[in-house]
């Protein structure tokens, strides 16, 4: 299959490293963005702007006498969407928060701006070079772990802010990875986050579990996957319980001849209940004043086409369980 998750953070975190190295890489991204959800007399927005993105990613490690391993990361990261600069930083590129690691055989620890359990699940992001529909994502209504309007409520490697801070132990043997992570929120309002995620490989399978608990509210959630991997062909299925909201997806993707591949996406998010709306949670229920109408099916299909060289055309249309329809089409390069 030709699958490229390149926006999965955790790619390489247990990617073996020289002696002592430096190594630069990324990816540019352009494209046009049509939302319909954008009305230039509603929200000073056009339905149709361009969306871009250039990221330049800094790798550094050194390895011991004894074979220990000692690496870093941090990226820098130009961004916009809406024809507005999306990232902290109004002059253009801006410098995420750095991670640091240590590796030894299959076991490593990182802390600063680490990947998180959740997001280091497979089975949840789209086998996409966006990880999502078309040229940045079209907002992942793809992932069951984003419901209510509560997207991304979990610890991740951040590339444009300084991330959680937190800690995490991960292990690979074989067909088996485990990940433990732990971060804290300082402040007012005080939050810890424990995750873990399981996974087994096994032949054209793999199957994974993550479950996150938090002092926060509506953060508390646990994640099942399977996906098959038949060479020219590839599905699976999802599961998320997102602190009492349900979320189940279906996927499936095909090669068509040497150079395109077709993806196609279902989820369907239940709705919230009602005693958790009235202790403060927001309204995903349909035809309810004031909702953010996230109740029910997402669906989307997404067509790549590799141009070689490390370039590609990816465009793809989602329509969102609120009735918003999004379609991009552009440009996917790394270096």
């Amino acid at each position: 299959m030709k699958k490229v998750l390149f926006a999965t953070t955790a790619l390489i975190a247990t990617a073996s490293v020289a002696a002592a190295d430096v190594r630069l890489s990324g990816y540019g991204r352009f494209g046009l963005d049509y939302n319909d959800a954008n009305d230039r007399a509603v929200n000073g927005v056009s339905k149709t702007t361009i969306t871009s993105r250039l990221r330049l990613q800094f790798d550094m490690s050194a390895e011991t006498d004894a074979g220990v391993a000692f690496d870093a990361r941090f990226r820098a990261q130009a961004e916009s969407r809406d024809n507005a600069n999306a990232g902290s930083n109004a002059s253009g590129a801006a410098f995420n928060g750095a991670r640091f690691g240590v590796s030894y055989q299959g076991f490593r620890v990182n802390v600063g701006n680490i990947i998180g359990a959740i997001e280091n699940m497979p089975g949840t992001y789209l086998e996409t070079r966006t990880a999502g529909i078309g040229i940045d994502g079209a907002s992942f209504y793809s992932h069951v772990g984003n419901v209510n309007n509560e997207f991304f409520n979990w610890d991740a490697y951040s590339s444009a802010g300084f991330g959680v801070n937190g800690i995490e132990a991960l292990y690979s043997t074989g067909g088996f990875t485990g990940h433990l992570s732990y971060s804290t929120r300082n402040g007012a309002v005080a939050s810890d986050r424990i995750g873990v995620m399981l996974a087994y490989n096994f032949g054209d399978w793999t199957v994974a579990a993550a479950h996150q608990s938090s002092d926060a509210m509506w953060e508390d959630k646990t994640l099942v996957s399977v996906a098959w991997d038949g060479g020219q062909f590839g599905a699976r299925v999802a599961y998320a319980d997102n602190d009492g909201i349900s979320k189940f997806g279906i996927y499936g993707n095909m090669d068509i001849g040497s150079a395109s591949n077709l993806l196609v996406f279902y989820t369907d998010e239940d709705a919230v209940s009602a005693a958790d709306v009235l202790a403060g949670r927001g309204d995903n229920r349909d035809n309810i004043a004031g909702s953010n109408q996230n109740e029910g099916g997402s669906y989307g299909i997404h067509y790549s086409y590799d141009l070689g060289g490390g370039a590609s055309f990816e465009a793809g249309y989602r329509r969102a369980s609120n009735d918003n329809d999004t379609f991009q089409a552009g440009v996917y390069f790394s270096f």
